[in-house]
């Protein structure tokens, strides 16, 4: 067995959750668009966006290690920006719904997240512009719930100075692009950077984002009320991480 093995188990197990919760809100419906249809939760409730955002957080960790296999670190890291705003968005949710807290800000999150990209058929006619829940008040409401050891400003400043850091591959800043560069003779290394002295940091970071992801099904797991299945995650995700510890990864200190 190899970390991939643990890795495809990992993933399987979320794709099967997902699935289940996805049996338990009113199903996705057709809507009539232009001359045919599209897919839509048409409750729009808070267990439905919950669902959306399982969906994409497993996608992603899917294709970035598939940049991992192939050396595309600087890719890898912008889309674990994407699955930091994923998980966050999850969990702010999450919070609402498992300690009924359902807040002005949430209402403001979903009326935003389920508003359709255009109000036109043309879309050059389109007159909306979707609003945006400032990411600070998703990671101060993130830090109140969960009593952190460190005060909610401090917990705002260290989630904004990691999102800063993945900014920067996001938008293509020099010094994360300088990171391309090296080797004998020196180059930029835009067919992947495999057997530089990144690699190793990217594995370790991809299998954060993989225990991270078991951790948030688990909080989605106490949001529909199955304390079993909450068991069996949090049981998995301590089995996870043991067992990473035989490939030399895993939390430091673990």
């Amino acid at each position: 067995m190899t970390i991939d093995h643990i890795y495809d188990e990992a993933l399987r197990n979320m794709a099967a959750m997902l699935a289940s919760f996805e049996t338990r809100v009113p199903a996705v419906q057709r809507v009539r668009y232009k001359d045919g249809f599209v897919f839509r939760y048409t409750e729009r409730t808070i267990e439905q966006a919950i669902i959306q955002k399982l969906a994409r957080l497993v996608s992603g960790l899917y294709a970035a290690r598939l940049l991992y296999h192939h050396g595309f670190f600087q890719e890898q890291a912008a889309l674990q920006r994407m699955l930091d705003e994923f998980r966050e968005d999850a969990m702010f949710l999450a919070y609402g719904a498992v300690t009924n807290d359902i807040t002005d800000l949430h209402r403001e999150y979903l009326t935003a997240f389920y508003e359709e990209e255009f109000d036109h058929d043309d879309p050059l006619r389109a007159t909306q512009r979707r609003p945006t829940v400032p990411r600070r008040k998703i990671h101060a409401y993130i830090s109140r719930i969960e009593g952190t050891d460190v005060d909610a400003s401090t917990g705002v400043a260290i989630s904004r100075t990691l999102r800063k850091a993945y900014s920067g591959f996001v938008h293509g800043a020099s010094p994360q692009i300088m990171d391309m560069y090296g080797g004998s003779p020196p180059r930029f290394h835009v067919a992947g950077m495999l057997g530089t002295p990144h690699q190793e940091d990217y594995r370790q970071d991809f299998w954060n984002y993989m225990y991270r992801a078991i951790c948030t099904f688990g909080l989605a797991a106490a949001v529909f009320g199955d304390a079993a299945l909450l068991d069996t995650v949090q049981r998995y995700r301590d089995e996870f991480e043991h067992r990473s510890r035989d490939y030399g990864i895993g939390m430091p200190g673990s």
